[in-house]
């Protein structure tokens, strides 16, 4: 294969993998979608650019250390089950919040949101690792 088609794939494709993902983790709750499938689209256009650049460009290309999206994502999933706790609500109850937007209409968030949130950072983190491990030991044995 040519790696010069590759490459300018990777580099073209991640951006779109990227939005899709967001769109797909935005509207999770209320039609197909959410935190798992997003995340897995996400890792698609990761894992291309890494089998493109390697592993060292696409770590430059993260502004974190996907060991930190697992616990990030975590205390999000957490959070976002025992917040209505503190409301007398019972635990992982579904809470929403509504602002209205001057110009776009109202803006709803909720705790199932959030908890799709944890679950996209987690799946995206732990995802991360294995394949750059994956990456890093093809080209170290």
């Amino acid at each position: 294969m040519n790696l010069n088609l590759l490459k300018t794939g990777a580099k073209l494709l991640l951006p779109i993998f990227v939005v899709m993902a967001l769109w797909l983790l935005l509207r999770g709750h209320n039609a197909p979608g959410g935190g798992f499938i997003a995340a897995l689209v996400f890792i698609t256009g990761y894992g291309l650019y890494l089998f493109a650049y390697g592993v060292e460009a696409s770590r430059r290309i993260l502004p974190f250390d996907p060991r930190s999206l697992i616990g990030v994502g975590l205390l999000t999933a957490l959070f976002s089950a025992a917040w209505p706790v503190v409301w007398r609500q019972p635990f992982f109850q579904g809470m929403w919040w509504s602002w209205d937007l001057p110009g776009w209409g109202p803006l709803m968030l909720g705790t199932p949101v959030l908890f799709d949130l944890g679950v996209f950072l987690v799946v995206s983190g732990a995802l991360m690792i294995i394949l750059t491990s994956f990456e890093e030991s093809r080209w170290n044995s």
